[in-house]
């Protein structure tokens, strides 16, 4: 009975056991739905091949283990090895596997952040060519005759030779990003991805790489640079940007060589730069290089394709604003063509966007003023719409030569018939404006040898502002026009002197003219002023780099001479900083600068209020050259995923004139010369975890006119903030990106009334009283914008991108102008206020392959 008892339990148990084993067996599962279950709760990415781990279904190791603890148990279990990258990237091989004589295999990854690099070119010298996959893995037939060349866009090349995949497991490559730059970078991720801060002076956007940005779904240039701190739009308009309190004509635009006159499309509510051409943008607030003139406050360099040869691309894309075409094709094997082209549905169709848009740039115009001051029967056909388009074409002739052609034009049109029926009178009005600039730049580039190249650009700008108003039934016909024609020629030779001192020489040969034009047939009046300078600059600047020392030092100096003046004026630039500890850098910037061509205004009502500014050209008397300098001390530090930036600047600008401020008190029809004068702080946070970007800025500029002649000498520039705050949290994971950011800012400064009576002391001129220029501030300004942006790709490798942006997110009412007139019909004064844009959503779709 007992060993009938004894065989009872071991069977119980034996069955048991079987049962149990059953159970482990039914729980073990796919080592690849494991490792994406570690991705996700560690935050890192798995590299490896499918058919190596396919094999391998086991256990999943508990939640509650360290990542470490998971990679040794799945070392255990399957007997492959697990390399560790940082954290961030964790590669696995199969160490039982050995690779037949015949056969090398790699990965290739980015060194600076050790991700895998898809579509990599991996070649023998004599021909053989295979591409990376996702993985960035590769696997090549061996030839022991020849050495592996690794290229791709954006990275260095390499060269390797063969015995360096005599080792079993697969060779790990890791290019550098732009290596001649690599060093030069002071924070790579600024504000969001595809932003970096350089140690030469200036903010690098490569819009292609860029992330997301609150409001915006597409990397529009200029409304990209204002979230930059110290730079910013009181007025909301991108033709209106501000940096550290200059004027919008004092920026310096250039795309490819040619400045550009014209900015913004709508009237400056959008860039007038198709965002999908431009590769690199970068921007200077101070130090630049002696090789740009004019532009006293910044100098924006927009620069389309890096001119090397890719394979042929395509893209369109459409919002509730317009629509877009780009295509790039090699011409030849050393030649492509690149083309964009982007114009406005507005002809098509009147979307939400379009009419918040539309009712932010016509208020308080003359357009809105005609209807204003009709009854219930007025009637308005509108007709607006725009367009640009740009093209480069590049060829390299033979090992030393490269022959670049760029073209832009830039249109914009609106046409508004306005009718009303007052006691049975029908009363009309036909506005026509007209804007357009168009560009072109011849450039060679010679590389005499490896320590020695020089470059030849000759370019052209012409710019053009058409209006014409017509009273139909007073057969009154008003035309106005202004015209710039922007000709040039640069030369640069540059020098590489040892490994440290790179020397630059140069000459700049540019003759401007301005056409300036008011024609009325009632009572008759013809005015036409033609202006022409012809200006000759010689340049020199030595740039020392000295990785031992940490030291960047740039300085340079530039001689201008104006024929027509007979007048040199030098102007010095310096470019220092120091890398005084591995995550701290010193900057130290200064320059002189000079410009003579900028805008005016000669009434707020020329071109019906709505681009009310002309070019007109410095004569050396009554308007004077305008003159600047500017110092800043600079600090960035960066440390585990940190940045904390701080720039304390102070500028000065000599020769501005009265007409180009855009007053609208006691001296909007006053033309008297002066300065202003900035001081101020800009500071800026930052911080990563992870996929989130979360950054705090805050701008600080004590901003003040002097105008010796004035009765009131002293007092706030017009456009001074005194106080910005921006907020931004980011996230981007994968093809996910999301955006929500704020801006505060200080009120702008305005003008109150002495007395809300017309001053009739001379009856033929009636007059406003105003207390002292800009003695009141305006309310607060605060924002909040909002932006998404997906992306996907199907089986044939064609990418899909959706973006959904919302401005002004809780539609506050903003006041950003204020000004009074007197109304002729009522006989009073009129306190006429300017409002932000409201709610205005947007939504983008974009196909690309």
């Amino acid at each position: 009975m007992y060993f009938i008892h004894r065989i009872c339990f071991f069977s119980i148990c034996f069955v048991f056991a079987l049962n149990l084993k059953a159970q482990d067996k039914s729980k073990a599962i796919a080592l690849k739905d494991i490792l994406l279950s570690i991705e996700k709760q560690h935050h890192i990415y798995f590299n490896y091949i499918d058919n190596e781990i396919v094999i391998f279904n086991i256990l999943p190791p508990k939640k509650s283990l360290t990542l470490t603890k998971k990679i040794n148990y799945l070392q255990k279990k399957t007997n492959l090895r697990f390399e560790n990258t940082d954290n961030k990237f964790i590669t696995i091989f199969n160490s039982t596997k050995t690779l037949e004589s015949k056969n090398i295999c790699g990965y290739v990854f980015a060194k600076d952040d050790n991700s895998p690099i898809e579509n990599v070119t991996i070649r023998f010298e004599n021909g053989a060519t295979i591409t990376t996959d996702k993985r960035g893995y590769f696997e090549l037939e061996k030839d022991k005759s020849t050495d592996l060349l690794i290229s791709c866009l954006g990275y260095a090349s390499q060269k390797i030779p063969v015995v360096a995949f005599q080792n079993k497991n697969c060779t790990k490559i890791y290019l550098e990003v732009e290596l001649l730059e690599l060093n030069n970078i002071i924070a790579n991720l600024y504000l969001t991805s595809g932003i970096s801060k350089k140690n030469y002076g200036t903010f690098e956007i490569k819009p292609k790489r860029l992330g997301i940005l609150p409001g915006l779904i597409e990397p529009d240039v200029l409304q990209t640079m204002l979230q930059i701190p110290g730079i910013y739009s009181t007025d909301e308009s991108i033709s209106s940007i501000n940096v550290r309190g200059g004027t919008h004509d004092q920026n310096l635009f250039l795309w490819n060589g040619i400045k550009m006159y014209q900015t913004g499309h709508f009237f400056g509510l959008i860039s007038a730069f198709n965002p999908n051409l431009a590769h690199t943008i970068s921007i200077t607030k101070n130090g630049s290089s002696a090789f740009f003139g004019e532009g006293v406050s910044s100098v924006i360099a927009i620069s389309s394709n890096p001119n090397k040869l890719e394979k042929n691309s395509f893209s369109a894309g459409i919002n509730m604003i317009n629509a877009d075409v780009y295509s790039k094709f090699n011409i030849n094997k050393k030649g492509f063509l690149e083309i964009a082209v982007r114009k406005s549905i507005t002809d098509l169709v009147k979307t939400p966007t379009y009419k918040e848009y539309n009712s932010k740039a016509f208020q308080n115009t003359n357009i809105i003023d005609f209807f204003n001051k009709q009854n219930s029967t007025y009637s308005s056909d509108e007709k607006f719409n725009f367009y640009d388009i740009t093209a480069k074409f590049s060829q390299k002739i033979g090992q030393k030569d490269h022959l670049i052609v760029d073209f832009i034009t830039i249109n914009d049109q609106l046409k508004v018939l306005q009718t009303s029926k007052i006691n049975n009178v029908v009363l009309s009005e036909t506005n026509n404006l007209y804007q357009k600039n168009y560009g072109a730049n011849l450039s060679w580039k010679r590389n005499w040898n490896a320590k020695n190249y020089s470059t030849i650009n000759v370019y052209s700008s012409s710019y053009a502002l058409n209006a014409e108003k017509n009273k139909i039934q007073d057969n009154l016909i008003v035309r106005q026009e202004n015209k710039v024609l922007d000709t040039g020629l640069k030369l640069e030779n540059s020098k590489i002197i040892g490994s440290k001192f790179t020397f630059n020489t140069g000459y700049q040969l540019n003759e401007i003219g301005t056409v300036n034009l008011d024609e009325v047939n009632k009572p008759i009046f013809y005015r036409r002023i033609k202006e022409v300078l012809r200006t000759h600059a010689v340049i020199a600047e030595g740039k020392f780099n000295d990785t031992l020392s940490k030291i960047y030092l740039s300085t340079g100096l530039r001689l201008n001479y104006i024929e027509q003046f007979n007048k040199y004026i030098l102007e010095p630039r310096l470019h220092f900083n120091y890398t005084a500890t591995k995550h701290l850098n010193l900057e130290v910037l200064g320059e002189f600068k000079s410009q003579y061509s900028y805008q005016v205004i000669d009434q707020q009502e020329d071109y019906f209020g709505i681009e009310k500014r002309r070019w007109i050209l410095a004569n050396n008397t009554t308007i004077p050259i305008q003159r600047s300098k500017q110092a800043s001390i600079n600090l960035f530090y960066t440390q585990k995923n940190w940045l904390i930036t701080l720039e304390n600047f102070y500028k000065k600008v000599n020769g501005i004139n009265s007409s180009g401020q855009g007053f609208q008190n006691q001296l909007e029809f006053v033309k008297i010369n002066g300065n202003y004068e900035t001081l101020g702080s800009e500071i800026l946070v930052q911080k990563k975890i992870n996929h989130f970007i979360s950054w705090l800025s805050y701008a600080y500029n004590y901003n003040n006119y002097n105008f010796p002649n004035s009765s009131w000498p002293i007092f706030p520039n017009n456009f001074k903030l005194e106080h910005i705050i921006s907020w931004a949290g980011i996230y981007q994971k994968k093809n996910l990106k999301l955006a929500i950011g704020s801006k505060w800012y200080s009120g702008k400064p305005t003008t109150s009334l002495k007395s809300d009576v017309i001053n009739y002391s001379d009856f033929l001129n009636p007059k406003i009283d105003y207390n002292s220029p800009n003695n009141k501030i305006l309310d607060n300004f605060f924002q909040v914008n909002f932006s998404a942006t997906y992306k996907w790709k199907d089986s044939n490798d064609i990418q899909y991108k959706l973006g959904f942006s919302i401005l002004n997110l809780f539609n506050r009412k903003n006041e950003i102008n204020e000004f009074h007139r007197i109304n002729a019909i009522t006989n009073s004064i009129e306190d006429v206020k300017t409002f932000s844009i409201r709610r205005t959503p947007n939504l983008s779709f974009r196909i690309a392959y």
